[in-house]
Formats: structure tokens, sequence, C-alpha cells
């Protein structure tokens, strides 16, 4: 099985791409689940600010198409969304669009989970939200969903783990039930969450 994972953010320091690290690494540990996985940098995807015009004069580029075809050629897609202002970031969102002038279903039915780590109490609650309520008019079939609130709080660095219980305890709980899906075969996915 083919996993693909990246952070939505184009942070060199990116909390939410640590987040996807620590969240792979419980699918080889605790629950043994076997799968390649590609991690993407979105700073190795930035392109110009989409417009018409733009799309007119020169196409989609090349980059948009490339990372469109990495959600293809996945059986699965993990991401964590950097939280801005409630949303996604700017970064994600020109991609993101991008992506939907190539086709309008960009998820292109992969099973997701999606995640969020901020350093608010509120978890990426509105991201989350936000992407929850889109996923599905762009292809895309959420099967677990979490954030992670007071990441500085909640992540120690240098063991590179989780501290509070409850964080721990509900992203055990989102991988589990992720990882159920991926065993059905990824055309389960969405079905329940």
């Amino acid at each position: 099985m083919q996993l693909l994972a990246f952070a939505a953010s184009n942070s060199r320091s990116s909390i939410n791409r640590t987040l996807v690290e620590y969240t792979l690494g419980l699918f080889r540990k605790e629950f043994g689940f076997d799968m390649d996985v590609e991690i993407l940098d979105l700073n190795a995807y930035e392109m110009p600010i989409y417009s018409i015009d733009r799309e007119r004069e020169n196409g989609v580029p090349n980059r948009a198409k490339d990372f469109f075809q990495k959600i293809g050629d996945a059986d699965a897609v993990i991401v964590s969304f950097a939280e801005h202002n409630g949303t996604t970031t700017a970064a994600w969102k020109n991609l993101f669009d991008w992506m939907s002038r190539i086709d309008t279903g960009v998820w292109q039915e992969r099973p997701m989970m999606i995640m969020a780590a901020t350093p608010g109490a509120r978890a990426g609650a509105g991201v989350l939200q936000h992407q929850t309520s889109l996923a599905p008019h762009f292809g895309g079939r959420i099967a677990a969903a979490v954030g992670v609130g007071r990441w500085q709080d909640s992540f120690d660095n240098s063991t590179g783990a989780l501290t509070n219980a409850e964080d721990i305890a509900a992203i055990h709980k989102a991988v589990a039930g992720f990882t159920e899906v991926l065993r059905q075969g990824p055309d389960q996915a969405g079905k329940s969450t």
C-alpha cells in the first residue's frame, strides 16, 4: 500500500510536519501496518498565485500536475493542516486551486486522515471543520480527523513524543480507526468516521 503524507504548510519548522512524522511512527510501531510512505514538502511545490489569466497564458504549472499525480498514485493520504485565520495556509490554498483546474476531484476518492497542530487551545477546530465539510465536494473521503492544541505544551521535542494523555489517546484512536479502514481496503474509507 502506498501512503502519501504531508503538512499543508510551507513553514520550514512546521509543527504540522512534526505531527505527520509522529503519526507515521504510530502506524509503524504500534499498529504494524506495512506500507510505503512518501512525505511531500509544500516548499517544493511553490508556484505563482492562481489566476484565470495566468492559466490562460501558461496553463497549469507542472508542479501542480506533479502533486495531483502524487495523490492519484497513492492508496491513501494523511495531511496535517496548519490553521491560518480559521482556514488553510495561503500556500496550500494556492496549490489546491491550481490542482482543481486539472480536476475538481483533487483528492481523487482517496481515503484520508486529516489532522491539525496549533499553538492555540482549539486544536485546529476551524480548519478541520472547514476541510471536513469541503473534502467531499473535491473527491475527499475522510476516515479520521484529529487535532492537537497548545503544541508547545503538548509535544516534547527532546523525546519526539506527545505528552498530553488526551492528545495521545485521540491520536491513537484516529490512527487505529484509519488503520482499520485501510485493512478493510481503501474503498471502505469515508463510509464511517
